[in-house]
């Protein structure tokens, strides 16, 4: 494949989506896209599904390995998780599981349950304020990229879906701030059952996979977990660590993404390396979307964010052939 004449800053990107949760491109796509930017390694890490292990190339089913490995890319396979009821944005990243494990299959089918009726009723609320959405024909209805109506399950809606929905309508510039705008509102801010974030470190040591926390610039500076006192982001971090993280990502896109601080992105990336790398892995990734087939400006690149190969070997080394 000819290389794209955008080239990417980072060799590894471990944190991206394709349209199994709330990205635009096919798995495919996405692998076609890494190839064309010259990268070495990319990550599926699609939301609270388990990721595939064949695409279609030309109408024939391959492994979806195979398929990136004839380009010179590895791929790794994961599933973003979303963590804790009452701290927001505490994603934990797993990746090579045993997508089988039957107390996986069990955590994913909770998580869509919880997370249909919650957005389902958050429409509803933001409708009764003045913002109206429709479950039915704007969120579960919607238009692919060549132009035909589809429809979606229930249990196939992301919450980011109607934050996009907002901002096309308006509400909001763009689906960063209609973000910060529901979950910072009392009203709107639906706190649908998530996964404890232990138990989400646990679960994925049960199944063979490593335990990566994302974008955590995102998590407030300060929280209060139920059941727990109040503590800084710093000690909510470490209790994890306590609990059995493996890894952190410290180089993310927090310019393009619902980041409140005042940090920039250098900033973060050397602070979080001087707390942790003596602990963790060290991860990063863009949180790619393909989000300018949706018409956002300047959205997140494969690459532009992440780690190089070097780490990317370290980190994968007993669990993947690289």
């Amino acid at each position: 494949m000819v290389k794209d004449q955008q080239f990417s800053k980072f060799e590894c990107d471990l944190h991206c989506h394709t349209n199994r949760s709330d990205g635009n491109d096919t798995p495919k796509m996405l692998i076609d896209r890494a190839v064309s930017l010259g990268m070495r390694a990319i990550a599926i890490t699609d939301h609270d599904i388990a990721p595939p292990d064949t695409i279609t190339v030309n109408n024939e089913t391959v492994d979806i390995r195979s398929y990136a490995q004839q380009q010179s890319l590895n791929i790794v396979l994961g599933c973003e998780f979303s963590t804790d009821t009452y701290v927001s944005d505490v994603h934990i990243i797993g990746y090579e599981l045993d997508w089988n494990d039957s107390a996986f299959k069990k955590e994913m089918k909770r998580a869509k349950k919880s997370k249909s009726e919650a957005y389902k009723r958050l429409t509803e609320l933001l409708t009764a304020n003045g913002l109206p959405i429709d479950y039915e024909n704007e969120i579960l209805r919607y238009t692919d990229q060549s132009g035909q109506e589809q429809q979606r399950r229930p249990e196939d809606v992301e919450k980011k879906f109607i934050f996009e929905k907002m901002a096309e309508k308006g509400y909001t510039t763009n689906w960063g701030q209609a973000k910060i705008m529901v979950t910072e509102s009392p009203e709107l801010n639906i706190l649908r059952e998530k996964i404890d974030p232990l138990w989400t470190i646990e679960l994925i040591h049960q199944c063979g996979g490593i335990a990566v926390l994302a974008h955590p610039y995102l998590i407030d500076s300060n929280v209060k977990p139920q059941s727990l006192a109040e503590m800084t982001r710093s000690q909510y971090i470490n209790r994890l660590i306590e609990n059995g993280l493996d890894g952190i990502e410290a180089r993310y896109t927090y310019n393009k993404t619902s980041y409140k601080g005042s940090k920039s992105i250098d900033q973060i990336e050397k602070e979080i390396k001087g707390l942790y790398a003596d602990r963790l892995f060290i991860s990063g990734g863009s949180d790619y979307h393909a989000g300018g087939k949706k018409g956002i400006k300047n959205p997140r690149e494969i690459g532009e964010a992440g780690i190089d190969y070097i780490d990317f070997k370290k980190m994968f080394k007993n669990i993947i052939k690289v």
